[in-house]
């Protein structure tokens, strides 16, 4: 026998209260059609009338099988529920559920609020009984719950106890501020349920202040809860929310979780959460934290000699679960720790096959502990690693020689009088047995100037002859820079991930004493790897 469990989502809400975090009414539609996809039961849109952009996504609001949620809070001291402006805007976006946040802890009620402690309690009477009466599924969000429980125990059940009895379907345990400790989670919980409020009606919203917010989360569930809240990529105010990327996962894939509960999400579903979490991230121009848990690109990640040997035995030797059951893959990165076994395993994924004892093998490995005791890095640019390997192998084709590139940063007045800065790059290749030359600046739509790598980028993938149809999609991601050395001696890194319009990413890496000269090395690797990869000839 399992028991439902209710995953709801609130990356449109609380993943919007990110400092630097604002979506637009198209992003927001994007992604609550990700995480309908995704399986989860509640997607929370925001809170109607609090900004432009929720109350044209409510407008505009996409037809979900998840239950759509409207978030607000309880009606203010002094007037009636019907009579309350800032509920009536959450009533009127017409969600089927909504769900009211409403203070818990005596000292905000007090304090922040600036009314009697009775009054709050007629507050969330009255506001839930107002959503069942409209004919709408009620979540209580008891803000401040657990800090307001170790307060006033009493009180803050009676907070709870009131929203339950005035007919919500759910009451929601918040730690807001993110400080309670799982095991304090976990007896609260017992105590809340004890209390009254039974565990198929009682969900739990944590923050991650303490990085427990996903243990607190698992520890609320064990306790009796059965809905559980969170955000994608852990995405919140502060330290942010509960991660779902984490806790779906985790649900789904381990023991107790696995065998005793039942939930929205699908196992073929629960292969898409790679890519969902990394959709997000691109939505908001931000780079992948490679170490997140099951999603991250660093998540199966195998270093070591030792570690990549016994994997080639048995994967699960150094894998909890098989990546692909989160749509995430297995990587046996290149560097001055590793041994043969990464690198046949490394070159058998990039679909080169080398016997054991192969001479070339040592030759790799030599040239590879070589390069990185010069700066660079091939554990985080695989692709750069590929056409090492593959040179060493004699299998890289030259597909066009650079003959001469020259890069100038001009700072001048513009016809405002303003100082603005442009820069200019000219590239020669030969290719098809032609010179090319190519120029381009680095400015943008906007007139604002992106910088020379950006020049020097858009001069080499200006005319490559034969070859340019193949990286007319690629565009520059993310681009890394880092001083290997200190003093006299110093060196520049630079590692550049690249993106197509196939959805594939790849990395390549430069090492110089001149930053330029670094970036235009990683540059070549990913316009070379692009047309390895596609099957240009040679």
């Amino acid at each position: 026998m399992t028991e439902r469990l209710y995953i709801y989502d609130t990356t449109l809400r609380d993943g919007q209260q990110t400092q630097g975090v604002q979506f637009s009414t198209p992003e927001k539609q994007a992604i609550a059609k990700t995480l309908d996809a995704l399986g989860v039961d509640y997607i929370e849109g925001g809170w109607p009338g609090a900004n432009p952009t929720d109350s044209a996504f409510f407008h505009e609001a996409p037809k979900t099988r998840a239950t759509f949620t409207a978030f607000g809070m309880t009606k203010r001291a002094g007037r009636s529920a019907e009579n309350d402006d800032v509920l009536a805007e959450v009533m009127n976006a017409g969600t089927s559920a909504v769900c009211l946040v409403g203070k818990t802890h005596d000292f905000h009620v007090e304090r922040a609020l600036g009314i009697t402690l009775e009054e709050n309690l007629e507050n969330i009477r009255a506001s839930i009984a107002h959503m069942m009466a409209q004919g709408r599924e009620a979540l209580f969000d008891a803000e401040h719950f657990f800090d307001g429980y170790k307060a006033n125990a009493p009180y803050a059940l009676d907070c709870v106890l009131a929203a339950f009895h005035a007919g919500a379907r759910w009451v929601v345990l918040c730690d807001t501020n993110g400080g309670t400790l799982p095991a304090e989670i976990h007896d609260i919980t017992r105590a809340v349920i004890e209390a009254g409020v039974p565990g198929d009606r009682l969900g739990i919203h944590t923050h991650n202040d303490t990085e427990s917010a996903v243990a607190g989360s698992l520890a609320a569930i064990d306790a009796g809860a059965r809905q559980v809240q969170g955000t994608l990529n852990g995405l919140g105010e502060r330290c942010g929310n509960a991660n779902l990327t984490t806790l779906i996962p985790t649900l789904l894939l381990k023991e107790p979780y696995a065998s005793a509960f039942e939930t929205g999400i699908t196992h073929d579903a629960l292969k898409t959460l790679t890519q969902a979490s990394r959709q997000l991230d691109d939505i908001l121009n931000r780079v992948p934290t490679r170490q997140a848990p099951y999603v991250g690109a660093s998540a199966f990640a195998h270093k070591a000699g030792l570690h990549a040997s016994a994997i080639l035995k048995d994967p699960t030797t150094y894998e909890h679960i098989d990546p692909e059951a989160v749509g995430n893959t297995r990587i046996i990165p290149m560097s001055n720790q590793a041994g043969q076994s990464n690198l046949r395993r490394r070159l058998a994924e990039a679909g080169i096959e080398v016997p054991p004892g192969d001479p070339a093998l040592p030759r790799i490995l030599e040239e590879i502990k070589t390069r990185e005791a010069m700066g660079y890095t091939y554990d985080s640019a695989q692709a750069s690693f590929e056409l090492l390997a593959r040179r060493e192998l004699g299998q890289m084709p030259e597909f066009f020689e650079v003959k001469r590139y020259k890069v100038t940063v001009e700072r001048r007045k513009n016809k405002y009088d303003r100082m603005v800065s442009l820069s200019e790059a000219v590239v020669v290749v030969k290719v098809d047995g032609d010179k090319k030359l190519s120029v381009s600046e680095s400015l943008d739509e906007s007139g604002s100037d992106r910088g020379p790598v950006n020049a020097l980028s858009k001069a080499l993938a200006k005319d490559l002859g034969s070859y340019q149809s193949l990286i007319d999609d690629v565009k520059l991601v993310d681009f890394k820079v880092r001083i290997t050395q200190g003093g006299t001696e110093a060196v520049t890194r630079v590692i550049i991930d690249s993106q197509d319009g196939q959805g594939r990413r790849w990395s390549t890496v430069g090492v110089s004493a001149n930053i330029v000269d670094a970036s235009f090395d990683a540059l070549l690797d990913a316009v070379n790897w692009k047309l390895l990869r596609d099957g240009a000839k040679g």
